[in-house]
């Protein structure tokens, strides 16, 4: 038995689908520790939207621990901190017209989550909190209340309560007008719906499937949102910081949240970093209110700065995603069409893609033969029956025509 086994907890789980011993990333590729190379068609979960040791990252950490740069500093001011902050206003949000209040409320996404949650129901006085089917925002008690999955919400142990689920985005089949349950649930005082604080949403639910809300839905949900005095939180933990495509994954649908919630990837070399964005006047909080000791990981914020001053200048990154996400959807099509007899949904957006399956049990059966050969995949969904596929934004051309070969060559051994 190896010191894994022995010593580590039983609730480790990607290593038991790569059971290799990882040693080496850089770009889109992975190395265990006797040098075999895994295509990452993962990116650490979304936290590696521009690769493994990106040099230019790389060499702007390098050079501020060199410096002796502060490490840590909680919420204190640090020459790393102003930085960030001057590069995500100037090239983040002032260029997109957004106007923002930023804090630092822990290193992950459930940290950004629960600050969320917390501050609406501060701001409006309500305790009831909207979400939706299928939708995963972290693993803490507050954020496990607004996540579907019941295998999650099952460890928490204890109800978790103060939270209403309504169907997500063609989840009834495009059979029901959008939000007629939810509205008519607002107006019936009958209808023992506690009134809502706020409504939390992913515009592609990552962990629930690769389900993609349609523009026009998110536009009726956020006018639903204003005519009944309810926040809207976009839980951009996974699918921002340019994974569809936009920096903002609800850019294309013209809406401008009350909250945002940002983590994975805007630590930018895998460090961890997580913002709750917040409007002007919703920024009530007390000093010291919310706090955590590790609100500033200031190499985080050197990566974070480096990273958006090196892709998010001009719009390269943005159409290079697109149109790489184009090529997956297409190869994904082609295989459902290739295999009629396996019914195979191709969907997503951008570089977040996945391809359904009727089982969980095919869906494993696919990623199993794709790290045979070479190839890391995860899948998702409530019953892990989606083939994930989220390459790292900046993976040349060639290396994701060979990712999407051995994705194609995987589905041909279990579907033939």
């Amino acid at each position: 038995m190896n010191v894994f086994e022995s010593v580590e907890s039983e609730v480790r789980s990607y290593c038991r689908g790569w059971p290799v011993v990882f040693d080496r990333g850089v770009g889109a590729w992975l190395y265990d520790e006797d040098g075999n190379g895994y295509l990452d068609f993962f990116a650490g979960a979304g936290a590696l939207n521009y690769g493994h040791n990106n040099p230019v990252l790389k060499q702007a950490v390098v050079d501020y621990l060199q410096r002796d740069g502060v490490t840590h500093a909680l919420d204190m001011h640090t020459v790393a901190k102003r930085d960030f902050l001057e590069a995500f206003t100037e090239t983040i949000t002032r260029p997109r017209e957004y106007d923002y209040k930023v804090m630092f409320p822990g290193p992950a996404g459930a940290n950004a989550v629960e600050a969320a949650l917390k501050l609406a129901r501060k701001v409006t006085g309500r305790e009831s909190i909207i979400n939706f089917t299928n939708a995963f925002h972290g693993m803490t008690l507050g954020a496990l209340s607004v996540t579907g999955n019941s295998m999650k919400r099952g460890g928490a142990g204890i109800p978790l309560v103060h939270a209403t689920p309504m169907p997500f985005d063609n989840y009834l089949d495009g059979q029901v007008p959008d939000f007629l349950w939810f509205e008519r649930l607002l107006g019936d005082s009958g209808s023992g719906l506690n009134e809502p604080a706020a409504v939390i949403v992913e515009t592609v639910q990552g962990e629930g499937g690769i389900n993609v809300a349609r523009d026009e839905w998110l536009r009726g949900l956020a006018d639903l949102c204003k005519r009944h005095g309810m926040l809207l939180i976009v839980d951009d933990v996974q699918m921002g910081c340019g994974r569809t495509g936009p920096f903002f994954s609800f850019e294309s649908a013209g809406i401008e949240p009350d909250i945002v919630c940002l983590s994975k990837s805007i630590g930018a070399f895998g460090i961890p970093l997580a913002l709750t964005l917040i409007k002007p006047e919703l920024d009530v909080w007390e000093p010291g209110e919310h706090n955590g000791t590790f609100r500033g990981v200031n190499p985080a914020f050197v990566a974070a700065s480096e990273a958006i001053r090196t892709y998010w200048q001009d719009d390269k990154l943005e159409k290079s995603t697109l149109a790489k996400g184009e090529q997956v959807g297409r190869v994904m099509t082609a295989l459902a069409e290739e295999f009629p007899g396996t019914p195979m949904n191709p969907k997503g957006r951008g570089l977040a893609r996945g391809l359904g399956f009727q089982s969980g049990d095919l869906a494993g059966k696919v990623c199993r033969a794709a790290f045979e050969r070479g190839l890391l995949m995860e899948t998702s969904g409530p019953d892990d029956e989606v083939v994930k596929v989220m390459p790292p934004l900046t993976i040349t051309d060639d290396e994701l025509a060979k990712g999407l070969d051995i994705l194609a060559d995987s589905v041909r051994v279990v579907c033939a």
